[in-house]
């Protein structure tokens, strides 16, 4: 069935209602992710089939608290809900999510949502909690009052949207008939809104405590101005540890068959320019940088499940006043955590912070968080030159090391963001306000549907920038060929060999030899593919083919002093942003100045700190 005969369903509701995970029940794998048409917010389309032959495409709209838009991400919900969107068909029946466990908020929404006319289900979630803290909500009651179809949901249990497509389904029968109109003017009466919710509260719900037991006890010791802390910090120490113990196997795993696969292919294929492309410039690029996979999946999962579990508020309320008095909002905590997996959702998810000053310093401050693409050139640097021993037993040094480097970058957005807060005129502090919602138990399938999403990201990168930045690295480093009567290698006279070489003259102070150079230059458009490019560059300038088809890592640790890798490390903290961050920049910002601002400081920083390192490790015999 074509996308012209399939009935569009639109998910709306506010945020932490269990709308993705009911999104996730009714499509599973059959997802797309992209931008909504001139705007950086995400788009997750999915499709199912119904028992009855129907076909639905089902539209995963951005969590909004009300329909008068107060960010970018309420106003395309507002826009799409209203079928106004540019380019965006009107739904034909919208979905309205709401918490069994948080009516008294989400029904707000709902009542909001049922004036705009549309055929609408109101879809009650987490039946199962509302169960068994004791909430009885009386379904008919609210339907009836509501005037609108109302069907119980459990997203995260296998068959939990049933009803819900069967409602669908009769919905989908209907949609020709003429509306029912209800009566209006409660969408732009606040208090009309707030005096109708707490009526079908007081009709339709029975709630024997506003907030769960265990809700309260976890809150009493994760929100502790100081235990809350010390949680956090050993929650992100513990993060970092498993990155490296659970990651190596499967890293082992890899660069074998990376090896393999080199040696295989190049035994098919006689000497020439087609074998050092696939050899030297595919296998050994790409394979240096899926080998990472593991590691960055095993960071996403903790942060998947962290946001799923409901901590991720708490933690933006425990660190708000140290944000604020580095000039940020505690709301400025989860686009910054964000920013480890990338800094452009990162940068893109600052649109919930309402006060523009702290969204504009919270942007300018997002590409200093160490995100996933960096992770590679880190494990390279790491695993080359800081051994593999435990600390106090039980410890691992290079995980000690990785938490360091994340630390580093923490610590440097708090003190940018401070001196922006110096600068600027207005110094006013703003209150926070956020809904905390209850803890709950990620889902398995939630989390490896957010795994899938991230791996096919990071291989489609692998497949098509890198992919074409390793060919086009190769190339420049194999021609033009050497000249006759040559007397040093071949790469030394290519294109990439004399940029590198001149290259060497800026970033001498640093430490940075002339591979190094060549690798920076591809690393601006994704800042994984240096360690392709450093593969690359090394595979073509081996003096045998034994040399050309060894690891990278005891490559740079034979050929690197130990303060040339620490400078290298130090640099990857503060690297100016790849061009798609740049991008991200000028379009949530409108402002070419900003993106001059973010490049130019970032560039300084790095430069700076790493020529500090390098000449302290020199001084100190690293050298």
């Amino acid at each position: 069935m074509s996308s012209a005969e399939a009935i569009r369903v639109a998910l709306v509701g506010n945020p932490n209602c269990g709308k993705t995970a009911l999104f996730n029940q009714l499509t599973g794998s059959r997802q797309k992710v992209a931008n909504y048409a001139g705007v950086t917010v995400e788009r997750k389309e999915g499709r199912f089939h119904a028992p009855s032959g129907r076909h639905y495409a089902v539209l995963d709209l951005p969590g909004a608290y009300s329909l008068h838009a107060a960010s970018l991400d309420e106003a395309v919900t507002r826009d799409l809900c209203r079928g106004f969107y540019p380019g965006e068909p009107a739904p034909d029946v919208l979905v309205c999510v709401v918490d069994a466990t948080n009516l008294r908020l989400h029904l707000r929404f709902a009542l909001e949502v049922r004036e705009l006319g549309r055929p609408m289900v109101v879809a009650v979630n987490m039946m199962d909690a509302a169960k068994r803290r004791g909430i009885d909500i009386d379904l008919a009651v609210l339907e009836r009052e509501l005037g609108v179809p109302v069907v119980p949901t459990v997203a995260v249990r296998s068959g939990g949207a049933r009803e819900l497509v069967a409602m669908l389904d009769s919905v989908a029968d209907k949609l020709h008939e003429p509306r029912v109109h209800l009566p209006a003017n409660l969408a732009d009466n606040a208090d009309a809104l707030h005096a109708e919710t707490r009526r079908l509260l007081e009709l339709a719900v029975a709630m024997p405590r506003r907030t769960a037991e265990i809700d309260d006890a976890l809150d009493r010791w994760l929100l502790h101005p100081v235990l809350g802390l010390l949680s956090l910090a050993v929650v992100m120490f513990l993060i970092f540890q498993a990155v490296y113990a659970w990651a190596t196997p499967l890293m082992d795993l890899i660069e074998v068959g990376t090896a393999a696969t080199g040696e295989f292919v190049g035994a098919m294929l006689p000497d020439g320019p087609l074998r050092s492309l696939l050899v030297d410039g595919i296998i050994a690029g790409l394979g240096s940088v899926i080998v990472f996979l593991p590691q960055i999946l095993i960071l996403f999962a903790f942060i998947l499940a962290l946001e799923e579990s409901g901590y991720l508020p708490r933690a933006a309320f425990l660190l708000d006043r140290m944000m604020a008095s580095a000039g940020l909002s505690g709301r400025s905590f989860i686009p910054l955590l964000s920013s480890f997996a990338c800094a452009v959702p990162g940068i893109m998810a600052t649109r919930s912070i309402q006060d523009p000053r702290d969204r504009l310093a919270t942007i300018l401050v997002s590409p200093l968080m160490t995100c996933s693409a960096r992770l590679p050139v880190y494990a390279l640097l790491i695993g080359a030159f800081i051994p593999q021993k435990q600390v106090l037993g039980v410890l691992n040094q290079q995980g000690l090391v990785l938490f360091g480097l994340y630390a580093a970058g923490i610590i440097s957005a708090l003190a940018v963001s401070w001196v922006m807060k110096k600068w600027r005129r207005d110094k006013s502090e703003h209150a926070l306000l956020l809904e905390l919602p209850s803890y709950r138990i990620p889902h398995p399938r939630d989390l490896l549907i957010g795994l899938w999403e991230r791996a096919w990201i990071f291989l489609r990168r692998v497949g098509g920038i890198i992919l074409a930045l390793t060919i086009l690295l190769w190339f420049l480093l194999s021609f033009p060929g050497a000249p006759a009567g040559a007397t040093g290698p071949a790469i030394d006279y290519s294109f990439a060999g004399r940029i590198g070489h001149a290259m060497t003259t800026v970033f001498a102070p640093l430490g940075f030899n002339w591979q190094i150079c060549i690798a920076l230059i591809p690393g601006m458009a994704a800042r994984e593919v240096v360690v392709s490019s450093l593969a690359t560059v090394y595979a073509l300038s081996a003096a045998s083919d034994d040399a050309a088809t060894q690891a990278l890592t005891p490559l740079i640790s034979n050929g690197w002093s130990l303060a040339t890798a620490l400078s290298l490390l130090v640099w990857f903290i503060y690297a100016p942003q790849c061009i798609s961050t740049l991008a991200t920049i000028k379009r949530e910002t409108n402002s070419w100045k900003q993106v001059g601002i973010s490049a130019g400081y970032l560039f300084a920083l790095a430069y700076l700190a790493s020529m500090l390192t390098y000449q302290i490790a020199v001084a100190l015999g690293a050298g």
